[in-house]
């Protein structure tokens, strides 16, 4: 019998032993029998262009990889690896310590309820902006806990041969002449700023295949599960072609809005803007990755469908973005507002209240003391922080991304600053005025203070000041007045007439 041929005999064997009801479900790399509470997960001794599990101790080291790279986001699911004893014909699964003698080896794993996975809320039109918005939270904090990968990995050349192997396996390169050209050309843009990142320590030992279909929700947290773990080329790898995966994914299931919400949030939870120029070259590749994993399946709709998908995404990139700046008093919703322009327009949000803390080296929600808020909202601290604004700004703008800065830019000369540097940049500027009578600011201050969750420190106090300095919109500032005084869904409703105007122009 051949080694694939006995890897059948032992399952079915296995199967048989773990009950009636096991189900056994085949990859292309795997074979996972499903039987009670548990996930029982083999590897076929396979060798392919990217992996090697022909002898018993790839198996096994390919089953401790998976235990160890997934123990660091889903522990709980992830159980122990253990050896398979007997033989072929007449299996039995031992103990962890029982390893002499082993004619296999399988992860144990703990199985949870399919329906709560992303991919499958996605497609009911259950995945919302919380577990959007949480999801964006853990995947910055897991990069954040992560240290740079060895020298060896992140070459930019590298990563363009993974781009171009898309295209090889592909094949119809003359259907896809324009997205090979968009990717060299792209490439060119991005090269030397993948080897500034590599050398910051920005390519570190990520998930590798963080798309909806392996991220679950559990005890109501977004928990990502299987890990590449075959080959470490494939997750050693800049930060962003995780949090691309992502976005792309919600792309690709109608989600667009909240694609451009998990890109804004990923990166305002973990400080990495800068990385966001990346993004449209790595969602591309991976749209092209998923294409190539329908077309190994043979289902040339879905492999079509992902590369329409990853047209638009190329496309996406403008030639004259919008820098749009959202502007008022304290408790004017400019925050709201914010979010919900970049969910209609396709655009990346910063917040000047989170970035002034950042720059401080405070945590966004962190409660300054009254030694730290004096250094905080000093005149210093202010033209700092709308410089950093500006600087984030201009690298995003230079990317093709539509950027939304939310600031109160009280005064007439911060907003110049961010019209012009629009126009450095070649991109449009639309200023926007969120306002709200002064009675609904103070209620709003009130309670956000109460709640203790918003990155904004303004007080009642803060809120006098600013009404006798403020320098509201002149008339050739040409700025868009956006009343804020309303619930929720008419704000909301507001936003997006206001979007399908901006868009329209």
């Amino acid at each position: 019998m051949t080694p694939l041929q006995d890897h059948r005999t032992l399952v079915a064997a296995l199967a048989a032993a773990l009950g009636p009801a096991t189900r056994v479900i085949e990859t292309h790399i795997s074979t996972l029998l499903l039987a009670g509470e548990f996930a029982y997960k083999l590897r076929q001794p396979l060798a392919l262009p990217f992996l090697d599990f022909t002898s018993l101790a790839a198996r096994r080291h390919d089953c401790d990889e998976e235990l160890r790279l997934n123990r660091r986001t889903a522990p709980d699911l992830y159980l122990d690896v253990r050896p398979v004893l007997g033989t072929p014909a007449a299996p039995r699964i031992g103990a962890p310590d029982e390893g002499a003698g082993a004619i296999d080896w399988l992860l144990r794993m703990r199985r949870f309820d399919d329906e709560l996975l992303l991919d499958r809320l996605a497609a009911r039109g259950a995945l919302g902006a919380a577990e959007v918005d949480a999801l964006a939270r853990g995947v910055a904090d897991f990069h954040a806990s992560l240290s740079a990968s060895p020298a060896a990995w992140g070459d930019p050349e590298g990563v363009l041969r993974w781009a171009r192997a898309n295209f090889a396996a592909l094949g119809a390169a003359h259907e896809l002449q324009d997205l090979r050209d968009w990717t060299e050309h792209e490439f060119e843009r991005i090269a030397p700023l993948l080897a500034l990142r590599r050398a910051q320590g920005r390519v570190r030992e990520g998930h590798g295949d963080l798309h909806l279909a392996n991220i679950v929700m559990r005890d109501g947290a977004p928990v990502p599960f299987d890990a590449i773990e075959f080959n470490p080329a494939l997750r050693h790898a800049d930060t962003m072609a995780d949090a691309a995966f992502v976005f792309m994914d919600l792309w690709r299931h109608g989600l667009r809005a909240l694609a451009w919400r998990f890109a804004s949030a990923y990166a305002e939870r973990g400080g990495d803007h800068e990385g966001l120029a990346l993004l449209p070259f790595f969602a591309v590749y991976r749209a092209l990755v998923r294409a190539q994993v329908a077309a190994l399946r043979g289902d040339a709709a879905a492999c079509a469908r992902d590369v329409r998908i990853a047209r638009e995404i190329a496309q996406s990139r403008r030639a004259r973005p919008l820098l749009l700046l959202t502007v008022g008093l304290s408790g004017a919703g400019k925050s709201t507002v914010a979010l919900e322009l970049l969910q209609a327009l396709g655009a990346l949000r910063l917040r000047s209240d989170v970035e002034r803390k950042r720059l401080a080296g405070l945590a966004a929600e962190a409660r300054p003391t009254p030694a730290q808020t004096e250094t905080l909202y000093s005149a210093a601290m202010t033209r700092r922080t709308y410089a950093r604004l500006g600087s984030l700004a201009g690298t995003l703008l230079d990317a093709g991304l539509n950027v939304i800065v939310d600031a109160a830019a009280l005064r007439r000369p911060e907003r110049d600053a961010l019209r012009a540097l629009a126009e450095a940049h070649g991109a449009e500027f639309r200023l926007v005025e969120c306002v709200a009578p002064e009675a609904v600011l103070r209620e709003r201050i009130a309670r956000r203070a109460a709640q203790g969750r918003d990155a904004s420190d303004a007080d009642q106090a803060v809120l006098t000041l600013q009404l006798r300095i403020v320098e509201i919109p002149a008339s050739d500032e040409a700025a868009l007045r956006l009343d804020t005084d309303a619930d929720i869904a008419t704000v909301a409703r507001r936003c997006a007439a206001l979007a399908a105007r901006l868009a329209a122009q």
